[in-house]
C-alpha cells in the first residue's frame, strides 16, 4: 500500500539523502534474509511513462566479476524489467549498471530522470535472488511535484522498504 507521510516520518527517514528543489530522492531497501543458502539479488529500477510506455533505467545491479560474463545470463529473472527494457540494452551500461548489494538501505541516483518531463509515471523495483524469490513493487507519481511527498510501499520478500521523495 502507497501512503503519503506525515512531517514525522519524513523527519526519520534519514537514509534519503536531501531533496533539492525539483528533484527526486529514493532509497530501497534490501532485507536481511535468514536462509542456510543466501544469494544477493538481482535488482532493477526504473521510471515508466503512463502515456507512452517510454522506460528510464535508473539501476540494474547485478553479478560483475564474472568475466566470462555469466552473471548476464540471470538478468532475465527479472522478469518485467527484461520485457520492457533490458533485452534491448548491451551489458553493462555506465551510470546505470552496478554489483549486486548487500542487505541494508541503500540511496539511489536519480540523475537520469533530470530531464523527466511532465506527466504520470510509476517507478518500479523488481528483484529475484537464486535460490529464493521475485518480487515487483512500484509506486505511481506526477512530475513535476506539486508539494513536497514522500511515497513509500513495503516489499514482503526480497524487498524491503522503497520510499520515493519529490520535491516541487
Amino acid at each position: 500500500m502507497i501512503k503519503k507521510m506525515t512531517a514525522m516520518t519524513l523527519l526519520g527517514f534519514a537514509c534519503i539523502s536531501a531533496a533539492r528543489a525539483g528533484d527526486l530522492a529514493l532509497s530501497v531497501e534490501l532485507p536481511r534474509i535468514d536462509v542456510a543458502e543466501y544469494h544477493r539479488p538481482y535488482v532493477a529500477m526504473w521510471v515508466q511513462n503512463s502515456d507512452s510506455g517510454d522506460v528510464t533505467n535508473l539501476v540494474v545491479w547485478y553479478q560483475l566479476d564474472k568475466s566470462d560474463e555469466k552473471g548476464e545470463q540471470w538478468l532475465k529473472d527479472m522478469r518485467q524489467w527484461w520485457r520492457r527494457s533490458g533485452r534491448g540494452l548491451d551489458m553493462p551500461v555506465d551510470g546505470i549498471t552496478g554489483a549486486t548489494q548487500q542487505p541494508g538501505v541503500h540511496t539511489v541516483d536519480t540523475k537520469n530522470l533530470k530531464n523527466l518531463a511532465a506527466g504520470s509515471y510509476k517507478l518500479y523495483v523488481e528483484a529475484a535472488r537464486e535460490v529464493g524469490g521475485r518480487e515487483l513493487l512500484q509506486i505511481p507519481f506526477e512530475w513535476p511535484a506539486k508539494s513536497s511527498q514522500l511515497l513509500e510501499v513495503q516489499g514482503k520478500t526480497e524487498l524491503g522498504k522503497i520510499a520515493l521523495q519529490l520535491t516541487p
